[in-house]
């Protein structure tokens, strides 16, 4: 007999929720193969069997709440399975199966997706030929191109997450029972659960509000430099370098260059002592279906724009697929969010702690911006907020720091020479 427990994950996570068990009592399980899903405050994992047998024994049910350590179930020899502590499945009742057969209609009406092709993918002959290296069937490989073509980088990608299995994530997490009550006065609600992960989110968000001393201060942008460069210089950028030039790229290298000049923005706060950070990866806010992440782009200060914004696009794909893994989501010391994907035109952002600064843009409208005495042009202008931890950080410090991005950005050749 061989128990089954949850695994070390990291330092910040004790403990998890069984999402879903792969495998019943009576199944054969391989080493190494998985057979439970658990959601953490951060990504799920798959745990997996770290003995060949029988499962005889399922000790915690869906949506138990255990601790790293804690035996989950039990894996021996033979066929017979001992009674587990998981419900038996009830009939399903009429409207439960109506609601199937609506959701299987859904599924059936879902445009096809990366892995499952009715034809041979399309992909470059780099990508064909890592691929057959690897032995990787291509129809498998997730890409963030937008025309459906497998990349090398997403091959490589994909392999990478394949040797590590244990620190991904894997399919959506369900999403919370919800049902319809009615209030005191009679008037319905829907009463839903909140999922660990959005309990995760409102608990940092709540302790950041409570434990920092944030402020913010904004500024704006005038855009036209660089959408005219990016205008220029597109399709070169994409033919040499198969990926799309955005405009996150120009405000990373915009905030890397400011973070060296006002080293305060790129530290945290450790009791009564004072983190000075002196390297740069920059945590990219990602909106998935399940709440906020926010994935770290490493090293900024050494990567070029094509680097960044391919690391940007691999990252974020994985966010909205569920394969991010924990070591894309820690070690952030600096954050930038763009609301402006949604439509925001201002904005204040909220820390991610333990970082004391996070940068926010938002929408690009054209606005009328007085050139001098005389003229008044319509400009493409953006909103920029900062918002800081002002126990660190002075408002002559903060100002500053959004003064150099704006400038940065307006002059987009003095980016090119801080990079």
């Amino acid at each position: 007999m061989a128990e089954v427990k949850v695994p070390e994950l990291a330092e910040s996570i004790t403990e998890g929720t069984i999402a879903q068990w792969l495998k019943k009592p009576g199944d054969h399980v391989e080493k190494g193969e998985s057979i439970c899903e658990l959601e953490t405050d951060k990504v799920n994992v798959e745990i997996m069997a770290e003995e060949s047998g029988v499962l005889q024994q399922i000790l915690a049910n869906e949506g138990d709440t255990v601790a790293v350590g804690q035996a989950i179930a039990v894996i021996g020899e033979g066929q017979e399975a001992a009674p587990s502590n998981q419900e038996e499945p009830k009939q399903a009742a009429p409207e439960n199966l109506q609601a199937t057969n609506v959701q299987a209609e859904e599924i059936e009406k879902q445009p096809l997706s990366a892995s499952q092709p009715t034809q041979r993918p399309i992909a470059s002959p780099a990508a064909r030929k890592i691929a057959r290296e690897k032995g990787i069937d291509l129809a498998q490989v997730p890409t963030v191109d937008p025309l459906g073509r497998v990349r090398k980088q997403d091959v490589e990608s994909f392999a990478q997450q394949q040797s590590r299995p244990q620190a991904t994530l894997t399919t959506p997490v369900q999403q919370p029972a919800s049902s319809v009550v009615k209030q005191d006065d009679g008037k319905p609600v829907i009463r839903e659960k909140m999922s660990r992960r959005r309990q995760t989110i409102a608990k940092r968000l709540l302790e950041v509000t409570q434990s920092t001393a944030m402020l913010t201060t904004f500024n704006e942008i005038d855009m036209s430099a660089v959408i005219e460069l990016r205008k220029r210089k597109k399709d070169k950028f994409f033919e040499e370098h198969d990926v799309r030039l955005g405009f996150m790229s120009f405000f990373v290298k915009a905030a890397v260059a400011a973070l060296k000049k006002y080293p305060y923005v790129n530290a945290e706060i450790q009791g009564d002592e004072i983190i000075l950070k002196k390297y740069y990866d920059i945590g990219v806010a990602v909106s998935t279906d399940e709440g906020l992440v926010v994935p770290v782009v490493r090293d900024c200060d050494r990567k070029n724009f094509a680097e960044i914004e391919r690391d940007i696009a691999e990252l974020a794909a994985k966010a909205r697929s569920n394969k991010l893994s924990l070591s894309d989501l820690q070690g952030g010391t600096f954050t930038i969010t763009n609301g402006g994907v949604f439509g925001s035109l201002f904005s204040t952002p909220l820390l991610n702690g333990p970082q004391v600064g996070i940068l926010g843009m938002h929408s690009i409208k054209l606005r009328p911006v007085a050139i001098d005495e005389d003229r008044i042009e319509n400009r493409p202008m953006m909103y920029v907020a900062l918002s800081y931890d002002h126990r660190i950080i002075d408002g002559k410090e903060a100002v500053g720091f959004l003064k150099t991005v704006k400038d940065l950005i307006e002059n987009p050749e003095d980016l090119l020479l801080e990079s």
